[in-house]
């Protein structure tokens, strides 16, 4: 097939979970042997101009097609009908959308008689950082992925029932993937920041008010234990927020931040964390969530429908929101070591197990080419349908 992929940032990328999943499903269809399209984004990295990198033209056997646009609110849209134009004179067997901004170009490549799969990886319009404008041109992307696509994606039974009560559509389960990763020792972690193995508490991701930041470092500040609380990961667009985060950590040295990663050094500090704390109140399926439990790690998240599909009984949760909550349960397992074993062992057989990459490539395959199948159901044929 002949497949075109509009709404990331750009691949390869670290800027977040929608790249991550650009990238892993484009290099696998192209290994397959269909013909894949990346149209990336020509804006500056939302981590800061001195992330950004040259533009390519391939990556691992993806064309990549990068389409110029603005920073601010007009990004998006700019982007997105660009790409779209493009699209429709190369003529595509599909186009596949990525989260709800892009999604509004949808009717467009519909005009021009494209086939067009939606991709949501979660309720955008509801994402703390987005304002009013932000929103409703989130939720019209949502309404048209819903609408008009010819298959609408979603990462989570909850964002499946969000679809149908408020758009009338039978929407289809993907998923995330994850490979097993080889664990390193503390060797960058420990010369750079000075880590060593269990002598600190991990979060890790985008710095932005959904991922409940302001809850754990609020919850961590009541815990006895020597151990650091390390928040790894950049600002995006939001250093008012950031700016908030430090603030309430100033007046406790065990916080720290180390901003943003990448490489190894996230390899490192998944691999000798004591414990990984998600405490967003907002996701589609967390990568970092998969991530953290492939490592082995005890992963301690908040109790969100999104995430507790994903662990099953697997990793502990806490009451989304509640920064007390938070403290006794960081409390519990910093008192109980033999808990946070527990929790580790078999962690990332199991999470390895049911999210993986190749299968979620066969069921976007499938989908393609307009046979209606869900993750769940591409779990029970195995890999290669």
């Amino acid at each position: 097939m002949k497949i075109a992929i509009i709404g990331h940032k750009r691949i390869p990328s670290n800027e977040g979970g929608i790249e991550k999943g650009v990238e892993m499903h484009a290099v696998r269809m192209a290994a397959r042997g269909h013909r894949v399209v990346a149209y990336n984004r020509g804006s500056n990295n939302i981590f800061g101009k001195e992330f950004n990198e040259k533009p390519i033209k391939s990556y691992k056997g993806v064309k990549i097609v990068t389409v110029p646009t603005t920073d601010g609110r007009l990004s998006v849209p700019l982007y997105s009908f660009l790409a779209t134009l493009h699209a429709a004179f190369a003529r595509y067997d599909v186009v596949s959308y990525r989260a709800s901004g892009s999604c509004i170009m949808i009717p467009l490549a519909k005009f021009f008689g494209l086939r067009c799969v939606a991709s949501l990886h979660g309720i955008d319009s509801l994402r703390d950082k987005w304002g009013g404008f932000a929103k409703r041109f989130l939720e019209l992307g949502e309404r048209m992925a819903a609408k008009h696509a010819d298959v609408c994606l979603v990462l989570s039974q909850n964002m499946k029932e969000y679809i149908k009560e408020k758009y009338g559509t039978e929407s289809v389960l993907f998923a995330n993937g994850i490979d097993k990763p080889v664990k390193k020792e503390a060797r960058i972690i420990k010369e750079k920041f000075g880590l060593e193995k269990d002598s600190y508490i991990l979060s890790l991701g985008r710095i932005v008010p959904e991922k409940g930041l302001h809850h754990l470092i609020e919850g961590f500040k009541g815990v006895k234990t020597d151990k650091k609380l390390i928040i790894a990961g950049g600002a995006e667009h939001n250093s008012g927020y950031f700016d908030k985060l430090k603030k309430m950590a100033q007046d406790d040295e065990r916080i720290v931040f180390i901003g943003f990663v990448k490489g190894e050094v996230i390899d490192e500090l998944y691999s000798n964390c004591y414990m990984f704390v998600l405490p967003s109140n907002l996701e589609g399926m967390a990568n970092t969530l998969l991530e953290s439990m492939s490592f082995g790690c005890c992963t301690l998240a908040s109790d969100i429908p999104e995430n507790a599909e994903v662990v099953e009984d697997k990793a502990p949760l806490f009451k989304n929101r509640n920064d007390d909550d938070i403290m006794e349960r960081l409390q519990y397992f910093i008192d109980n070591p033999s808990e946070v074993m527990k929790y580790r062992e078999g962690a990332s057989d199991y999470i390895t197990a049911k999210y993986n990459w190749d299968r979620v490539v066969d069921q976007m395959l499938e989908i393609y080419s307009g046979n209606t199948v869900e993750y769940n159901d591409i779990i029970g044929k195995g890999v290669g349908v």
